[in-house]
């Protein structure tokens, strides 16, 4: 019994502090430069951090992006503008 208990103790707290990366896309709708963050035509912000510039997007530019939620934030660890 105490295998099985362990185990499922194990697989319960798997996944606590994992991150898993996800990729969306869409057109930029908003840019805060203050909060470094974009938002999507899907409505949600994701956070850029230090390496990707939001100097160079722009609303109305279709975007795709690989993103982990990090602190409750969707963080963007790679970003690439689509034609």
């Amino acid at each position: 019994m105490k295998p099985q208990m362990l185990m499922a103790a194990i697989l319960a707290l798997a996944p606590i502090g994992t991150a898993f990366a996800a990729q969306t896309s869409g057109t930029i709708t908003a840019i805060s430069k203050k909060a470094d963050t974009i938002t999507l035509s899907d409505g949600k912000n994701y956070t850029l951090p230090e390496g990707i510039e939001d100097t160079n997007l722009r609303v109305g530019e279709k975007v795709q992006l690989t993103f982990a939620i990090k602190g409750g934030k969707a963080v963007v660890s790679d970003l690439t503008r689509e034609k």
